[in-house]
C-alpha cells in the first residue's frame, strides 16, 4: 500500500545530510513551509545550499535558517528585500555565498532538471555580469546565454491538501515554485494543512501528482511566513 504520510516534522526531515542542496518553496510571504524550515534548523545539517525566491525577512523562516549558520550558499532572485537584515549581515561579513538568478530563469532551471533537459538558452542576463563564465550564442541576431539545470537533493514545500499517495493541491499564490521544485528534487517533503482520504481530491484538481512526492506531514495550523515561530 502506498502511504507517504509521516507522523512528525522531525520524521519528515530525517536523513537530510550535510552539504545538501535544499529547494524551499515560497514567494514573498506565500507558500513558505515555515514548520519544515524550523524542523530543518533543529535537524542541524550543515553546509547547506538553499535555493529559494528570496532570502527571508526579519528573523523568521528562511532568515532564521540563514541565521542558524547552517547555510553556506543561497541561490535566489531577491536576496535583498524589505527586512532582509540577516542575509545582508552575513553577506557583508563574507559568511554566505550568493548566486543571483533571475526569477524566470530560476524556475526554468529547476523545470529543466525535473524534465531531464540538459539546459537552455535565454536572453535574460545576456550581456550582463550574470552571463560571465557562461556559454553565449547569437540566435537570429539576439545574444543568448546558456543556463544549466538546477537540481535539488531535497525540496521542502507547503501544500493546502494532500492524500496518502502524495497528490497535492495549493492555495492561490502558495503554489508558486512548489510543483517545479517537487519535480527537480531527489526527495520531496511536503507539509500540508490537511491530509484527506483518497478520492477527495478530484483528479482535475491535482496540482502536483504523488509520483513527485516522497513524504507528507500534516500541519493543521501552519504559521504564516514572517510571523515569530
Amino acid at each position: 500500500m502506498i502511504d507517504k504520510r509521516v507522523p512528525s516534522l522531525s520524521a519528515a526531515i530525517e536523513g537530510i545530510k550535510d552539504g545538501a542542496v535544499i529547494l524551499i518553496g515560497g514567494f514573498g510571504a506565500s507558500g513558505i513551509p515555515v514548520e519544515l524550515i524550523d524542523a530543518l534548523i533543529d535537524h542541524n545539517a550543515r553546509n547547506l545550499t538553499v535555493v529559494t525566491n528570496n532570502a527571508g525577512s526579519g528573523h523568521t523562516d528562511i532568515a532564521k535558517l540563514l541565521a542558524s549558520g547552517n547555510v553556506s550558499k543561497i541561490v535566489c532572485s531577491y536576496p535583498r528585500s524589505a527586512g532582509s537584515v540577516v542575509f545582508e549581515e552575513l553577506y557583508a561579513a563574507g559568511k554566505i555565498e550568493l548566486e543571483l538568478v533571475p526569477q524566470g530563469t530560476l524556475s526554468e532551471r529547476m523545470r529543466a532538471a525535473g524534465a531531464g533537459i540538459g539546459g537552455f538558452f535565454t536572453t535574460t542576463g545576456a550581456g550582463t555580469r550574470l552571463a560571465e563564465g557562461k556559454e553565449t550564442r547569437v540566435i537570429d541576431g539576439k545574444e543568448y546565454v546558456f543556463e544549466k539545470p538546477l537540481k535539488g537533493d531535497v525540496a521542502l514545500i507547503k501544500a493546502d491538501s494532500a492524500d496518502r499517495w502524495g497528490n497535492l493541491t495549493f492555495r492561490f499564490a502558495a503554489r508558486n515554485f512548489a510543483p517545479t521544485m517537487a519535480m527537480a528534487a531527489d526527495l520531496t517533503i511536503v507539509q500540508a494543512r490537511q491530509i484527506v482520504e483518497l478520492g477527495e481530491i478530484p483528479p482535475e484538481h491535482v496540482m502536483t501528482p504523488g509520483i513527485f512526492v516522497d513524504r507528507v506531514v500534516e500541519v493543521p495550523a501552519p504559521v504564516h511566513a514572517g510571523q515569530p515561530s
